[in-house]
């Protein structure tokens, strides 16, 4: 039974329904974003959520509102009992997600289908396998490449997601737009953002209106179409007319989405944290593993969420190192 008097609402009047729960810090690629370059230092193991650990917090969220679930990582595939989690977190009334970088998807198509998933986030920043093997530190273009294809090929519904960088990739948005041509997937752009030792300045990223600038010379006005957002999204979404796919813009640094944002994050160590921006997080598991209602605990964090990207409203904010280099890397937060 869904309680009415959630403990999942803000002090904003936002309602928190949307939980994204990271399975592992650990990855099988090194993206420079995500990662810092010497790695990061790990969770010991007995510090991270068991998979009993993960489906008693995701319930506890799901009896308080939570309506969807999103499993990320470091790369959730590589975790030995992923099947297990899943199957245990699929018995849940949830639409449950992935986030994943596709190295590995071809050995879990099965898993996931019997467990209804859906719906596939995956991470592609370049179409040139000489770029992909820059930024990921690995040599697995085609293996992602060949793994999209088969996840639509299988039905599953696919959102590719590239991180945009100057004088990177910024030069393949159109390369981009185009794989939607035949393909109904949606390609969406992330404008690049701060993490612990991913050497963010704001001369690197490539803004929303500049990937649009980008498009409006490539195509004409009446090729582009404006697609109605679904509630609460974090994209705008656009297609080119006569295209299977379509492209969409997820802007977190010029055009936060902060105002209708619905989602909170576990971390793999049972933290949680009420804004991807934001350095404080609330220790669930100990009290979990106190025996301990962890519900206060969570209506805390949530009551403690501030209006704007964790209290970086500005520009100026997000450059200030002493501000962002508190957050943790990517890939220890939960993509």
């Amino acid at each position: 039974m869904i309680k009415t008097n959630t403990i999942l609402q803000d002090t904003f009047g936002r309602v928190h329904t949307y939980l994204r729960i990271s399975l592992i810090e650990r990855c099988n690629l090194r993206c420079t974003y995500c990662m810092p370059e010497e790695g990061v230092q790990l969770s010991p193991k007995n510090k991270l959520m068991s998979y009993e650990e993960v489906y008693d917090i995701a319930k506890t969220f799901v009896d308080n509102g939570v309506t969807k679930i999103r499993l990320t990582g470091g790369e959730p595939l590589i975790r030995k009992d992923f099947p297990v989690i899943l199957e245990k977190l699929a018995s849940l009334p949830i639409e449950l997600s992935i986030t994943s970088n596709a190295v590995i998807i071809d050995k879990h198509i099965n898993v996931l289908k019997s467990n209804g998933v859906k719906n596939i986030n995956i991470s592609l920043d370049s179409l040139d396998r000489e770029k992909f093997k820059h930024i990921t530190r690995r040599d697995n273009f085609e293996k992602v490449y060949n793994n999209i294809l088969l996840l639509v090929k299988e039905g599953f519904n696919v959102k590719v997601n590239a991180v945009l960088m100057k004088d990177f990739n910024d030069n393949e948005i159109i390369d981009f737009i185009e794989f939607t041509k035949d393909l109904p997937i949606s390609f969406r752009f992330i404008e690049f953002m701060p993490f612990d030792g991913n050497k963010w300045d704001a001369s690197k990223m490539v803004s929303y209106k500049e990937i649009m600038d980008c498009v409006n010379t490539a195509f004409s006005k009446d090729k582009i179409e404006r697609l109605q957002d679904a509630p609460n999204d974090t994209a705008k979404n656009y297609k080119i007319k006569g295209y299977k796919g379509s492209f969409a813009i997820i802007s977190s640094v010029t055009n936060p989405f902060c105002d209708s944002c619905n989602r909170l994050r576990l971390t793999a160590n049972g933290q949680l944290k009420n804004c991807l921006f934001s350095a404080k997080e609330s220790d669930l598991l100990t009290t979990l593993r106190q025996g301990k209602s962890i519900e206060p605990i969570i209506q805390k964090a949530v009551q403690g969420k501030l209006k704007m990207r964790g209290g970086m409203n500005t520009i100026e904010k997000l450059q200030n190192p002493q501000l962002h280099t508190k957050n943790r890397s990517m890939t220890a937060i939960g993509g």
